[in-house]
């Protein structure tokens, strides 16, 4: 191949420079600019963001903390039906029969895809649980009572003006026949339904406030609170027909003495059919036997844990402890029937275990512990601990301890041993 040498005289360089320019010009022209670029690496894939971590391990919150021995441990909340994310346009459609289609019904896939609105948790107050397990709750500002599958956290209600009339609902009951007993202080009076929540009958004799109810099976008892006449009215359980009053009526709230009230709220019965009374304005709980004699009292106004701000809501544990649910304090107490202070729950918040505008407290057969909010419009539930598997949990840590400790002996003494094996074999012989 010949070589071509290209001269430039000085005189000519200008025209020259001009010429090499416009070709060099040419030549960056007819090659794409990315072959003059330099090539950037590859994008990395995006990531997808990890989920948030709670901040809160709900599975080991228990009461006390560690390491002592827990006496509560958290179990679950509901505050209403369970939302359905999936957006409307991919629910399942209906088929609408050419018969709709002729008369000119609308199809029912044609509604701007809207779904029903789920039923929540607005105004929970009183609860219960039936012979099957289910969770009932009376929501005063829905005017319905949830009904809640305590495993899967479903809930169906029964609802004003579809299944019953309701005014003010404030509490329910549930007999050993699932019978559920409803108090409505609007309409003053207590709505009974069947297993079939069917409206069967009602209780409104000598009633104008009820509010706290519970259900004496053993001796067929029903025992309503009416808060503004400041009574305990005692109905019988298969008539419906009033026996006896507990407490002074016709006062104004402004009875302090033993066994009379000013606005009570709450009731419960223990193993022995005692009954147990939040005496709201006079902070305190009362305790009467199945007869409704006075037994006992105790309670203390103050702002901290042992005292009551107007206590409301009341139950009793299968040791016979005493827990009460304040919602000035926003605390959940317990007691032992001297009406000494065992324990506490809460403070004001919305985090697990915590309260706000705490109203009632329910306690079933298996020892879980249910409690209402107004606030945050929802139900928490506990387990309670008993004694007995308190003091198993107890037996097990000390047993922990003392192999721990004898295990730590022994490595000492093997350790012991070794340094005195080897001196001996350092020194002379």
């Amino acid at each position: 191949m010949k070589k071509v040498h290209i001269f430039v005289s000085p005189q000519s360089w200008g025209g020259n420079f001009r010429a090499a320019a416009l070709l060099l010009v040419g030549v960056m022209l007819t090659f794409p600019v990315h072959t003059l670029a330099k090539k950037k690496p590859p994008k990395e894939p995006v990531k997808a963001a990890e989920p948030a971590k709670p901040l809160i391990d709900i599975s080991k919150l228990v009461w006390p903390a560690p390491p002592s021995i827990p006496r509560v441990r958290y179990l679950n909340y509901f505050a209403g039906q369970k939302i359905d994310l999936t957006p409307a346009s991919e629910q399942p459609k209906k088929k609408s029969s050419w018969m709709d289609r002729l008369a000119g019904v609308q199809d029912p896939n044609n509604k701007q895809h809207l779904k029903p609105l789920p039923f929540q948790l607005l105004g929970p107050l009183g609860m219960a649980v039936s012979s099957t397990g289910e969770l009932y709750v009376a929501d005063q500002k829905v005017g319905a009572v949830f009904i809640f599958n305590t495993e899967t956290r479903d809930a169906t209600l029964i609802g004003n003006g579809r299944d019953a009339t309701f005014g003010l609902v404030n509490a329910v009951a549930l007999d050993d026949d699932d019978r559920l007993f409803v108090t409505d202080g609007k309409l003053h009076r207590v709505l009974v339904f069947n297993k079939k929540h069917e409206v069967t009958d009602q209780i409104k004799d000598g009633l104008v406030d009820p509010v706290g109810i519970t259900i004496d099976t053993e001796n067929r008892q029903v025992y309503v609170v009416d808060t503004q006449q400041d009574q305990v009215i005692v109905y019988d359980a298969d008539s419906l027909k009033e026996k006896r009053r507990i407490g002074t009526g016709g006062k104004k709230h402004e009875l302090t003495s033993q066994g009379d009230f000013a606005a009570p709220t709450g009731v419960a019965l223990d193993a022995d059919n005692n009954l147990y009374v939040t005496d709201t304005l006079n902070n305190r709980v009362e305790i009467f036997d199945a007869d409704g004699n006075f037994i006992s009292q105790f309670g203390k106004h103050c702002d901290g844990p042992g005292c009551f701000a107007h206590v409301k809501g009341i139950a009793i544990d299968s040791d016979g402890h005493i827990w009460t649910a304040d919602p000035m304090l926003d605390l959940l107490q317990v007691f032992d029937r001297e009406g000494r202070l065992l324990a506490f729950i809460g403070g004001h918040g919305q985090l697990p275990g915590q309260f706000s505008s705490l109203d009632a407290v329910y306690i079933d057969k298996k020892n879980r512990v249910f409690t209402s909010e107004q606030y945050p419009g929802r139900v928490q539930m506990f387990r309670y601990i008993t004694d007995a598997e308190a003091e198993e949990l107890r037996k097990e840590k000390e047993a922990q301890r003392s192999g721990e400790k004898a295990a730590k002996g022994s490595a000492a003494n093997a350790e012991a041993a070794e340094a005195k094996a080897d001196k001996h074999a350092a020194a002379p012989q």
